[in-house]
């Protein structure tokens, strides 16, 4: 099992930046490449980025490219986001996820085996 705790959401004006964190405990930080997913309403969970399990490998949608960078402490057991450049469609809650890292389909939430409750993301223009 392993339990992730997202922080770092709030209320940002366009073009502002966040930054967010996903706190891992339970099983080997290290077993697991990690996720970021978003979700706003009225649409489904959609992918934002991906890291390996040693972190020398990242992805990105196409709509965070250049702005969002993902990143990961695994001393601290610690997954974050760096969201750059904000714009109102960014609004949503953040998730992170885990999932084994023989898996390779970075892009797919089926894939992920466990989750964080999420934070919300709010970009005002």
């Amino acid at each position: 099992q392993v339990q992730l705790v997202e922080s770092g959401g709030g209320l940002v004006q366009a073009g502002g930046s966040l930054r967010l964190s996903c706190a891992a405990s339970g099983r080997s930080f290290t077993s697991y490449a990690m996720g970021w997913f978003r979700q706003s309403l009225g649409k489904e969970r959609e992918f934002v980025a991906a890291i390996s399990w040693i972190g020398g490998v990242t992805y990105y949608a196409d709509s965070v490219k250049g702005r969002f960078t993902i990143s990961r402490e695994n001393a601290k057991s610690t997954l974050y986001l760096r969201m750059n450049s904000l714009k109102p469609e960014d609004t949503a809650v953040y998730y992170c996820a885990a999932r084994p890292q023989t898996r390779a389909h970075y892009s797919d939430s089926g894939e992920y085996d466990y989750w964080g409750q999420g934070t919300q993301v709010t970009v005002s223009s």
